[in-house]
């Protein structure tokens, strides 16, 4: 195929806030396809906050993205071209195809997507990751039961946000925290959290005391730091806390902040637990029927905040996400 890909490539790694300087943008054409490999060009890129930690240089859940590669990320690529038996021009694929307008793949790691059932960016929202993230990490690492108070922070975010959905539809009481006044009405008024708690203006330590008077049963962290102090504050006897991100301490140049409160764990004989949402892939299939029919039932809403440009608005829209300027899930929409 004739065409230019135009790819963001990690150009230095970050110390603290990520730069514009950090990323390159690099051009090269399309090469021939080889044989049992399909040509996807890039309509949705998924952006999580994970991706800033995946710049470091040092040991995680995955190897980091090396200096001069092309940014790791999820996307939904449509199949332009094919020399594989099971991928046909016109299919939608999904997989970690990268920030790049197009990507050659042999199909592994991939799976094909029908927008005829839901809208491409819920691939890489409800039914994608954050989807998965939300439905293991409250119901299997949570081990939520039925009349439960579940506190999130980050509610207004990808995977907060579900996280709060999913306990209401399994009978709990919900509070989330989020920044400002329109992330959380939209949490009370159109996702049945029962309370939100506005972080940037409220005592959060008083306002989980109003709004969870009994206790939390199930905390379920995506930022860390003084918001995850002040939750264990407010553990119910036998709680869970449930590690999910900690996007307060991404962006830091000092040490991260741990819990200064940890000896809650202790006192309410409570457990805290990190987890990794790749633990759990031999169930994606299993969680995304369910989900998905939550969705078709009107029970559970799947939002995405779409941006609409080029590639090379990749480093800009990426911060939205350390802003807090993004409602739901955030994904880059490709003309």
């Amino acid at each position: 195929m004739q065409a230019t890909n135009r790819q963001i490539r990690l150009a230095r790694r970050p110390v603290g806030p990520v730069r514009p300087e950090d990323w390159s943008l690099v051009e090269e054409p399309v090469g021939a396809l080889p044989e049992g490999s399909f040509l996807g060009r890039t309509r949705f890129l998924s952006l999580d906050p994970a991706m800033r930690g995946w710049l470091d240089d040092r040991p995680s859940y995955l190897p980091p993205v090396g200096l001069g590669q092309v940014m790791r990320a999820g996307s939904v690529v449509e199949v332009v071209e094919s020399a594989h038996p099971d991928f046909r021009v016109g299919e939608f694929v999904t997989g970690t195809f990268g920030v790049q307008e197009y990507a050659v793949s042999d199909g592994r790691g991939t799976h094909k997507v029908d927008p005829a059932l839901a809208p491409l960016p819920t691939y890489l929202g409800a039914l994608g990751m954050p989807g998965m993230t939300a439905y293991f990490g409250l119901l299997e690492v949570g081990a939520l039961r039925e009349g439960e108070t579940v506190v999130v922070s980050g509610a207004a975010g990808a995977v907060g946000s579900l996280v709060g959905q999913i306990a209401r539809i399994k009978g709990c009481r919900v509070v989330g925290i989020a920044g400002g006044p329109d992330k959380c009405a939209w949490l009370t008024d159109e996702l049945g959290f029962d309370a939100a708690i506005d972080y940037r203006t409220e005592d959060v330590r008083r306002a989980l005391r109003a709004h969870a008077p009994d206790g939390i049963d199930v905390y379920f962290d995506n930022v860390g730091g003084e918001i995850l102090d002040a939750a264990l504050t407010r553990l119910a006897l036998h709680a869970r806390v449930v590690v999910c991100g900690a996007i307060s301490q991404y962006n830091n140049e000092q040490s991260v902040q741990g819990p200064a409160n940890y000896l809650s764990l202790l006192v309410r004989r409570a457990r805290m637990e990190g987890f990794v949402v790749f633990d759990h892939a031999a169930r994606y299939r299993e969680a995304a029927k369910e989900m998905a029919g939550w969705i078709a039932e009107g029970r559970l809403t799947a939002r995405e905040h779409l941006v609409r440009a080029g590639i090379e608005a990749f480093p800009e829209t990426l911060q939205m996400l350390f802003s807090g300027a993004n409602t739901g899930k955030l994904v880059l929409e490709l003309p």
